[in-house]
């Protein structure tokens, strides 16, 4: 059923809008491309996965695996944003990248290469309406990507802290002058980026109930891709190409076979920047206050 393949579409694309927004947030208020978050949504879902194998209760395992995501989202701020912010702009980009790799040999050293199955506490809870078969995680996860964006959305419109943010996308060096402690707040946007993608990881982990090593990098294409469709630094374009990627994606695998899946989204992807290359929701210059 086509309305079916909608749905399952929107939940596979939630799970990429909140990889985009914690793109767009990066670049947005940092002009920083963070290659870590593909290994950051890995870690969620990898730890989401051990922590339910070692019978911890399924709310313990979200929040150890959130609690992770936000502490290494720490340890790679001061790394590669804080200890490097005066060399060239590829220096972080590179340590990014590269705990990217550590992270992902971590993994594999520990636990091998092979997909590991989720023991998941709502495998069997589904809501069934109309003929339509809807997961509580797929429901969940399309829930809270919206919610999320909306909170993100009002904290950097109505906040001190969301000031704060904007004015460091503007220009760091005025922020300073302003009076913004730019080196307490840039801690909060890796923080903030971590915990959304972590989440996407818990979720693609309690919805497809499977993770392995190397699951956070197409994820990570499919989220940059995301970001780019929706419009560059526009967190509600993220959710919107978050969407419209997963539901090309299911559909693509129905009518086109799973062999067209990278060329349906990317042509997608090639076809709207050909039309409105400022993305759909028109995203403005990187560092101009694009979030």
């Amino acid at each position: 059923m086509l309305l079916q393949q909608l749905i399952n579409g929107f939940a596979l694309g939630s799970i990429y809008a909140l990889v985009a927004v914690a793109f767009t947030l990066s670049i947005g208020v940092l002009n920083f491309l963070n290659f870590s978050l593909p290994a950051i949504f890995m870690v969620g879902g990898v730890a989401t996965w051990a922590l339910l194998k070692a019978g911890a209760a399924w709310p313990l395992a979200v929040l150890g695996a959130l609690g992770a995501g936000a502490v290494l989202s720490l340890v790679i701020e001061r790394v590669t944003w804080r200890r490097m912010r005066g060399a060239p702009l590829f220096v972080p980009l590179v340590s990014s990248m590269a705990f990217l790799i550590l992270l992902e040999n971590l993994v594999l050293v520990q636990w091998g290469s092979d997909l590991q199955q989720v023991p998941s506490p709502f495998a069997e809870v589904n809501l069934r309406f109309f003929g339509l078969i809807v997961s509580l995680p797929q429901l969940v996860g399309l829930a809270l990507s919206i919610a999320m964006v909306f909170g993100l959305d009002r904290l950097l419109r109505r906040t001190r802290i969301g000031r704060a943010l904007r004015s460091i996308a503007e220009s760091s060096d005025t922020a300073l002058i302003l009076g913004v402690d730019v080196a307490s707040v840039v801690p909060a946007v890796f923080v903030i980026s971590g915990l959304f993608t972590a989440l996407g990881g818990v979720l693609f982990a309690l919805t497809y109930r499977q993770v392995h090593p190397f699951m956070g990098q197409e994820v990570a294409l499919k989220g940059i891709s995301a970001m780019v469709v929706g419009g560059m630094g526009n967190v509600w374009g993220a959710i919107l190409g978050g969407l419209l990627i997963g539901v090309a994606e299911v559909l693509s695998i129905r009518f086109l076979g799973a062999d067209m899946v990278d060329i349906a989204v990317y042509g997608m992807l090639l076809a709207i920047l050909f039309v409105r290359p400022t993305g759909l929701l028109g995203g403005l210059a990187l560092g101009k206050g694009r979030v």
